[in-house]
């Protein structure tokens, strides 16, 4: 995985803060207001709107507002309409990033973003500038007591591409086809696994060793544009030493 990944599990273990409650609960009624209206309002018969409420409830999100932002996005209440826009890059060292944007202003989010690059000595790129070193992938997170041969044989039998240990102690990431995300994962629940997370993710095919100063730019060039409003997810190809990361997130 891109050091970046490793880097925002650190972050979210040591940052839960209620401050960050209201940030985090935007984020996630957005996500589930595009999803209810891409796919209905029903997360029975619509696996992303499914995966999103997973998140949202894993995050403590009160009910009242999960179902006001699946009836926002089903045209039920009204509200802002909400645009998906991907933006490609360079960061510090030449870290190729891409960020997933849902916003209401799409001249706000490309200003935010160009302001972020170009304080870091990065630039925003065209379309596809940097998506080609990019996989899609579905990736599940599963906490579980198998070892890793038991685990392997249920991945398999279910139909993962990969298994690898989670970021953290007793958990499993399953890799999958992007189209075989929801298949895969009702497979490991019916097989007994506790399903934590389930979702579409971009990985790189090639990665950047960074280290020293520039390691530290890069956290925090992919720290200020995660901290955008109007961001959901980055992606980068940045691989970084984990005993390193763990010196730049106490040095923050």
């Amino acid at each position: 995985m891109a050091g970046h990944n490793k880097w925002s599990k650190i972050k979210h273990k040591k940052a839960k803060e209620d401050k960050k409650k209201g940030k985090v609960f935007t984020r996630l009624g957005r996500e589930i207001q595009v999803a209810a209206r891409e796919g209905g309002p029903d997360p029975q018969y619509n696996a992303a709107l499914r995966q999103a409420v997973d998140r949202a409830m894993a995050e403590n999100m009160p009910n009242e507002n999960i179902q006001r932002a699946i009836k926002r996005g089903a045209g039920l209440l009204d509200g802002q309409e909400i645009e998906e826009i991907w933006y490609e890059g360079y960061g510090p060292a030449g870290v190729a990033v891409m960020v997933y944007c849902l916003t209401d202003n799409r001249n706000r989010t490309v200003s935010e973003l160009r302001h972020a690059f170009s304080k870091a000595g990065g630039s925003l790129g065209e379309s596809g500038s940097v998506a080609w070193n990019f996989n899609r992938v579905g990736v599940i997170t599963v906490r579980d007591d198998r070892d890793e041969d038991a685990m392997t044989e249920l991945a398999i039998e279910a139909g993962a591409e990969d298994v690898r240990p989670g970021e953290e102690d007793g958990t499993w990431e399953l890799v999958t086809a992007d189209s075989d995300l929801g298949a895969v994962r009702q497979k490991v629940i019916d097989a007994g696994a506790e399903v934590v997370d389930a979702g579409l993710r971009y990985e790189a095919s090639n990665e950047i060793e960074v280290s020293g100063k520039e390691a530290q730019q890069v956290i925090r060039f992919l720290d200020a544009v995660e901290n955008l409003d109007d961001v959901q997810e980055v992606y980068d190809n940045c691989a970084i030493d984990d005993e390193e990361l763990e010196r730049i997130a106490e040095a923050m």
